[in-house]
């Protein structure tokens, strides 16, 4: 072999190593997902939907959790510290979140998911303790659509907060029961990972765009089947008020022994004037949360005659089955009340 082609097959050799070598460096290397941090298990489900395996997605309240008597953990704000993304609801429903969210002392962008969506008034039990020492209204805070947050606003909104109370205000924070609203969240969460991760844009566009036209569908199918409730039937009973974005929507009538905040206890005057309320209006059905206490409903179908209905997904998630993913959630919910509903007696 001559010299020449010695020497260009050491170069070819070199050359080969030299890109296997790179192939296996870190600038090579898939990159890692991107740390979205939810605070609760349908905005998991969602961000999961949207972001796919490019997201590595925590909740905070996990499935059957509930988000209203939420007690946040040390590592809960370790989780916040190493996140790329936050997510929550809005509409103070978290109370507690700007508590931890300054106890992390995280510096990244936070999504307010039902920015954009048509609310609903709550005019019903007023404000609310939540009784776990954690309080700010997360809506006083400076977090705008494109995701911008200015830490020294968010210190100073939350320095004016009164201390040790959740008050849900006078807006219904269960936007997500709306799947009109369900769209918006979608959209949201489209945007910040587009935003936070600009390599996968086509990714997540086309993962929302496909989530949203499944929302559409069931958002047409769910109009449909709530059309053949016999009018008298239309009052449903629920253990605490999340539900008055679905009942706005697909045209019921909503009935509970306490407001939106689960932890709150009604009195005995006011378990008497329900139980005379609902057995002057016939209702069908009661029906159970999987997120709240069955006590009060149980005391109601044994003061008031009328059969539970079945178990609705109200604020979270369950860990496995139907219930385990917003449209999963929505229409087990569907399906639950038209068969109740609908069943003649």
């Amino acid at each position: 072999m001559s010299r020449q082609s010695i020497a260009s097959t050491l170069l070819k050799g070199l050359i080969a190593g030299g890109l296997s070598v790179a192939a296996l460096s870190p600038i090579y290397a898939q990159a890692e997902p991107l740390k979205v941090v939810t605070s609760f298990s349908i905005l998991d489900d969602m961000v999961e939907t949207i972001g796919a395996d490019h997201v590595s997605v925590t909740s905070l309240v996990g499935p059957d959790g509930d988000v209203h008597a939420f007690s946040p953990k040390p590592s809960d704000a370790q989780s916040l510290a190493d996140a790329d993304l936050i997510v929550v609801n809005g509409l103070q429903l978290e109370g507690w979140i700007d508590r931890l969210i300054d106890a992390s002392e995280y510096q990244g962008d936070i999504v307010v998911a039902s920015e954009g969506v048509k609310t609903r008034p709550f005019e019903g039990h007023g404000d609310e303790d939540e009784g776990d020492g954690h309080g700010h209204d997360h809506d006083d805070h400076d977090h705008d659509h494109d995701h911008d947050h200015d830490h020294d606003e968010h210190d100073q909104a939350a320095n004016g907060g009164e201390e040790g109370h959740h008050h849900h205000g006078d807006v219904d924070p269960h936007a997500w029961q709306d799947l009109e609203n369900g769209e918006q969240y979608a959209r949201n969460i489209r945007d910040a990972l587009v935003k936070a991760d600009p390599d996968h844009a086509d990714d997540y566009r086309a993962n929302a765009k496909q989530y949203i036209e499944k929302m559409e569908a069931l958002d047409t199918e769910t109009k449909q089947r709530m059309a053949q409730i016999p009018e008298q039937n239309r009052l449903i009973i629920t253990s605490h008020d999340a539900f008055g974005y679905f009942a706005d929507a697909y045209g019921l009538e909503l009935l509970s022994p306490v407001g939106i905040n689960t932890l709150a206890e009604p009195s005995a005057s006011d378990m008497a004037q329900l139980t005379q309320q609902i057995e002057s209006s016939h209702a069908k059905a009661l029906f159970l949360e999987n997120m709240s206490n069955p006590a009060l409903i149980n005391q109601l179908h044994e003061e008031t005659g009328i059969a539970i209905g079945g178990t609705l997904y109200a604020d979270a998630l369950t860990p496995d089955g139907e219930g385990s993913t917003y449209l999963g959630m929505f229409q087990h919910n569907v399906d639950t009340l038209i068969e109740a509903l609908t069943t003649n007696d």
